[in-house]
């Protein structure tokens, strides 16, 4: 199985960028899991559903909503720190760079639990973020 090479990597020693690109991804598969599962199955509205979570300025939100109700560990706030202040050397084209900062950060925290295997943590801070998305929605009717 492909995830089994995940023991070979010593996620504490990766750069926090390379974190964020695999935590990109991973998050993105959820999101995109989440939305088919719950009925979205046109690509346009598969496109615009998920942008509410995996743009820079959805995911700078998640975490300050992480920290806000104190949900990260201090493992993981200390992964969070090196992917928010990672020297990335490009400019973010959509938003600010705060915000970009903190969306980095919240990838390289997906990616080093997912490098992890952590898989159960990953999927109970994803199952919180999702619960409190679809909450939000719910009070936006």
């Amino acid at each position: 199985m492909l995830y089994e090479t995940n023991e070979q990597i010593d996620a504490k020693q990766i750069n926090a960028l390379a974190l964020a690109y695999m935590g990109d991804a991973v998050y993105e598969t959820y999101v995109r899991q989440l939305l088919l599962t719950k009925g979205k199955i046109k690509p346009n509205q598969l496109h615009r559903a998920a942008t509410k979570y995996v743009s820079a300025k959805a995911q700078a939100a998640i975490l300050r909503t992480l920290f806000d109700q104190d949900l990260l560990s201090e493992e993981e706030i200390s992964i969070v720190k090196r992917g928010r202040n990672a020297k990335s050397g490009t400019t973010p084209k959509n938003t600010d760079v705060q915000t970009y900062k903190h969306s980095t950060a919240f990838e390289a925290l997906i990616g080093y639990l997912f490098l992890l295997n952590r898989t159960d943590r990953l999927e109970e801070l994803l199952k919180i973020i999702f619960e409190q998305a679809q909450a939000g929605k719910e009070e936006q009717k």
